[in-house]
C-alpha cells in the first residue's frame, strides 16, 4: 500500500471508525488525522497491511514528517526547504540503514560549510522525530555539528535604510521596511500582523513566532508614523497589508534591483541586531528583543559591528 493510499484511507474514515477498527483511542487517532503524530505500524496493519514492519514504511517518512512540521505551523517555504534537503538525502542513503559514518560522509560531500550545516540541522530534526514516534535508533545523536565558517553577514547602515525608504514608493512599502528594521520581525511574523495585534501605547506588536510561540516585538516612532498613515487609508480584512509573503518578497526584490542594496527579510533582521549593537545595546538584550532562542545567532549577526568600531581607531603601522 502506498503512502498516498494510507493518507487517503486515514482521511476517508472517521475518527470513531478508525478507533473501533484499531482499538486505539480517539485522541490518538485525531492526532494522526491532523498530522501531529504519524500512524503507527499497528494502525497501518489495520488498514490492510498484515506483515508491515517499521522498516517497510521508510517511504512514508517524507509526507508524515512534513505533516508533523505543518502541525507546528512552519511556513510553506520551510516545508519546501525540508522536502528538498530530505529528498536528496533519501536518494543517496536509506534512512533506516544509514549509520553515523555514512551520514557524516554524506555531509562532507558539500564543500560549503553553510550547506553542510543546513543538511545537518534538517537531518537532526528528522531523526529526532523518527526516534520519538517510531522508537528507532537515532544515528545523529552523537554526531557533532559541522564547523561553520565565521563569515561577516551583510547588514545595512542607517543611511542605507534611509535610502531605501526614500526610494521605495507607497506608504505601505515604507511601513514594511521601517517595521522590518525597527522590530527585527521575521517575514512570517510581519505578514500575519492584524490590527488587534498592535499596542499603540507601548509600541509593541504581538507576534506568533517559531513553534507557535507568542511574543512581543517593539517598534519605533518612524514605524508608528508609517503604520498610522497606512491604516488611515486601508481597512484590513485579514492582515494589515493586504499582501501575502510572496507579495512582500516581490516588493523587496524590486527594491533591491533598483537600488543595488540587499533588501530581504534576513538582511533587515541582521540590520536590526547590528544597529542596536552599534547603539550600545548588549547582545543578551538584543536576543530578547529579537526573540532569538540562542545568543549564538545574535553574535554571528553582529560580528561586523566590533570590527567596524575598531576600524575607526586603526592607524596603519607602516603608513
Amino acid at each position: 500500500m502506498s503512502s498516498a493510499t494510507h493518507l487517503k484511507l486515514l482521511n476517508k474514515m472517521s475518527v470513531s471508525q478508525l478507533a473501533l477498527l484499531s482499538n486505539f483511542s480517539k485522541s490518538y487517532i485525531s492526532q494522526v488525522k491532523r498530522g501531529i503524530r504519524p500512524p503507527s505500524v499497528k494502525l497501518l496493519q489495520c488498514l490492510g497491511q498484515n506483515q508491515l514492519t517499521s522498516s517497510d514504511i521508510a517511504y512514508d517518512y517524507m509526507p508524515l514528517f512534513l505533516q508533523s512540521r505543518q502541525a507546528i505551523d512552519v511556513t510553506a517555504s520551510t516545508l519546501d526547504y525540508y522536502k528538498r534537503k530530505l529528498e536528496r538525502f533519501f536518494r543517496t542513503l536509506n534512512p533506516d540503514r544509514a549509520d553515523v559514518q555514512q551520514i557524516e560522509g554524506f555531509l562532507l560531500q558539500f564543500d560549503n560549510s553553510g550547506n553542510r550545516h543546513t543538511y545537518y540541522r534538517v537531518l537532526k530534526t528528522f531523526y529526532k522525530w523518527r526516534e520519538l514516534y517510531y522508537q528507532l535508533p537515532n544515528p545523529m545523536r552523537n554526531l557533532r555539528a559541522p564547523r561553520m565558517a565565521k563569515l561577516i553577514l551583510p547588514s545595512l547602515t542607517q543611511e542605507q535604510v534611509q535610502h531605501l525608504l526614500n526610494t521605495v514608493e507607497g506608504i505601505r512599502s515604507k511601513a514594511i521596511i521601517a517595521l522590518f528594521t525597527e522590530s527585527g520581525l521575521r517575514l512570517s511574523e510581519l505578514t500575519r500582523i492584524k490590527p488587534v495585534d498592535i499596542d499603540w501605547q507601548t509600541k509593541t506588536i504581538r507576534v506568533l513566532g517559531k513553534g507557535r510561540k507568542e511574543a512581543l516585538a517593539p517598534f519605533g516612532e518612524l514605524s508608528r508614523q508609517y503604520l498610522n498613515e497606512w491604516l488611515a487609508q486601508y481597512q484590513p480584512t485579514d492582515n494589515i497589508w493586504g499582501l501575502n509573503e510572496w507579495g512582500i518578497t516581490s516588493m523587496l526584490r524590486r527594491l533591491e534591483k533598483s537600488t543595488g542594496l540587499p533588501s530581504n527579510p534576513h538582511t533587515f533582521r541582521r540590520t536590526f541586531a547590528c544597529l542596536l549593537r552599534k547603539a550600545g545595546i548588549d547582545t543578551m538584550t538584543i536576543k530578547d528583543l529579537g526573540r532569538w532562542e540562542s545568543l549564538e545567532m545574535v553574535q554571528r549577526y553582529t560580528r561586523s559591528v566590533t570590527f567596524q568600531d575598531s576600524l575607526r581607531f586603526y592607524k596603519a603601522p607602516l603608513s
